[in-house]
């Protein structure tokens, strides 16, 4: 009788939690616990102050664990570490996204001797006080990891860490599966909300923080014409941002939208001409975004960090690629597609074409299984 393959996925937060790699967690603990032999828990931390919940959804045993709070970033959980111990006994195999400082020191303490599979995500950029007390536990989780698992090549070369061990890095693409966006009914949500219904649309989604550079994209859209600007999301920089826009007299030009439901974020890439993503630091580690848009056959116009975004949409391939920060480089690409209707459906049609070949949900599952097993 075949054993079954015992799973425990570890990681901050979980669905309704809003991010790439919750959204991540959820599409693995899901899709590998439909496999016939497979069984996967999900042991994270609950948002906000409170006890332990256990809950199954969508066919995955979760645990949110009781927190205190959070803080540079990291929840501060006790029952957390006890929640591991327990529930590391039962697993073949446990997979921690990482960085979650508070799974590193879980795993020091657990006693677990198990396999351990490590999803590095990112470095940390913006905490260095924090790294000061967790670059030991860190290195702990490196050494003491199977695999080490990188969403692209850019991950592992420009890590501070990851180059140590590259011997057991293997690179695993985030993955989106093209039949949940192709099938979606289309709707004209950006066109409606334009001010010139014939304009080309430019659009970006995303937390209005300072990582995601929507500053700069405001500042270069003021040097661009031809088109309107429809931004998606909300953070802590939303009000700052429209009154740049209001300073500089563009509010016929710049929508704000707000959070947009799955359905309808899928419309507007759908709906608009050029997708862009002008992250200015390493915390934007790939970005899904980038897929959802090049899904539907848009060209992307993103940044050269020194992470794995510009190895997603390929500069001269699916779209441009600028320095970050520069709203001069950005407005230049942004009138380049505008003015080239050719130009942008050649990298238009090379970037849905790239996301099937190489970013299908299904194949990627599919490694990460035999990973695992």
């Amino acid at each position: 009788m075949k054993k079954q393959l015992n799973i425990l996925e570890v990681n901050k937060a979980y669905f309704p939690h809003i991010g790439g790699i919750e959204t991540l967690i959820r599409q693995y603990s899901e899709e590998l616990g439909k496999l016939e032999g497979v069984k996967v828990k999900a042991l994270v931390c609950r948002d906000g102050r409170g006890k332990t919940i256990r809950e199954k959804m969508c066919g995955v045993d979760l645990t949110r664990s009781g927190s205190f709070g959070t803080y540079f970033s990291c929840p501060v959980s006790l029952s957390f570490i006890r929640n591991f111990r327990r529930m590391a006994k039962k697993a073949d195999v446990v997979h921690i996204h990482v960085p979650f400082p508070l799974a590193d020191v879980a795993l020091l303490l657990s006693g677990y001797k198990g396999k351990v599979v490590v999803s590095w995500h990112s470095d940390i950029v913006k905490q260095k006080k924090l790294m000061l007390f967790y670059k030991p536990f860190m290195r702990y989780l490196l050494k003491r990891a199977d695999i080490i698992l990188a969403a692209t090549e850019g991950h592992v070369k420009h890590s501070l860490y990851l180059p140590e061990f590259k011997e057991k890095c293997r690179i695993l693409p985030y993955g989106i599966t093209p039949e949940n966006y192709i099938s979606v009914p289309r709707s004209h949500v950006l066109t409606e909300r334009a001010n010139d219904k014939s304009c080309l649309k430019v659009f970006f989604t995303g937390r209005l923080v300072y990582y995601k550079g929507v500053d700069v994209l405001l500042r270069a859209f003021e040097k661009v014409r031809g088109c309107e600007l429809f931004i998606a999301g909300t953070g802590e920089l939303g009000d700052k941002l429209r009154s740049f826009v209001s300073a500089h007299s563009m509010e016929d030009r710049v929508h704000f939208l707000g959070f947009l439901p799955d359905e309808e974020l899928k419309q507007a890439y759908a709906d608009c001409d050029i997708f862009v993503l002008p992250s200015v630091a390493p915390s934007e580690a790939f970005g899904i975004v980038q897929l959802e848009a090049m899904i539907y056959g848009k060209p992307v116009i993103n940044t050269s960090l020194r992470s794995g975004v510009p190895y997603v949409s390929l500069d001269g391939v699916t779209g441009i690629t600028v320095p970050p920060s520069s709203s001069k480089a950005l407005a230049e690409a942004i009138n380049t597609l505008v003015n080239n209707e050719e130009l942008r459906k050649k990298y238009g049609k090379a970037a849905a074409e790239k996301v099937q070949k190489e970013f299908n949900e299904k194949t990627i599952l599919n490694r990460l299984y035999e990973l695992l097993k």
